[in-house]
C-alpha cells in the first residue's frame, strides 16, 4: 500500500468517526460539567456527566472542533461508560504521549491509532486532547 492509499483509508476513518459522535443528546440533570477549549485552533469540547460507584454512568458531549478533534470525541465517547477518574486520567497521559510518538493507548482506547498520523501536527493535538482533558476537569471537581 503506498503512502498516498495509506494516508486516504486514515483520512476516510477521521471522517467517518468525526460523522459519529456518540453521546451528543443533552444529558439531564448532569451531577458534573467542564469545558476545554484548544486556544490554538479555538475548537471546544463541553462534557456532562453522572458518576456511581466512582465511575462514568452517563456522559454527554457539545463537540465544536476539527475533523481530528470530532474524530477523538468519537473513539473517546464510544469508550468513556464504566471508566473511572484514574482511567480517564491515564487515558489523557497516554494519548499525549502517543501524539509524540509513543505507543497507542491500550484497550478500550486502542482505536486512537486512527490519529497516530496527526503526531506531525502538533497544532491539533490540544484538538486531539479536548474530549478526554474536559471529562477530567469535570471529574476533578469531586
Amino acid at each position: 500500500m503506498s503512502d498516498a492509499d495509506l494516508f486516504k483509508l486514515y483520512a476516510d476513518r477521521v471522517l467517518a468517526l468525526a460523522a459519529a459522535i456518540p453521546h451528543t443528546e443533552p444529558l439531564p440533570d448532569p451531577a458534573l460539567r467542564a469545558t476545554k477549549r484548544a486556544p490554538l485552533c479555538g475548537s471546544t469540547v463541553s462534557v456532562a456527566l453522572r458518576l456511581e460507584g466512582g465511575r462514568i454512568a452517563a456522559f454527554s458531549q457539545t463537540v465544536q472542533a476539527c475533523a481530528l478533534g470530532q474524530a477523538s470525541a468519537a473513539i473517546f465517547g464510544a469508550a468513556v461508560i464504566g471508566r473511572s477518574r484514574a482511567e480517564v486520567a491515564a487515558l489523557c497521559e497516554a494519548l499525549a504521549t502517543m501524539l509524540r510518538g509513543g505507543p497507542v493507548p491500550a484497550a478500550p482506547f486502542a482505536p486512537y491509532e486512527v490519529l497516530t498520523a496527526a503526531r506531525d501536527y502538533p497544532n491539533r493535538h490540544a484538538s486531539i486532547l479536548l474530549a478526554p482533558e474536559a471529562t477530567l476537569a469535570a471529574l476533578s471537581a469531586v
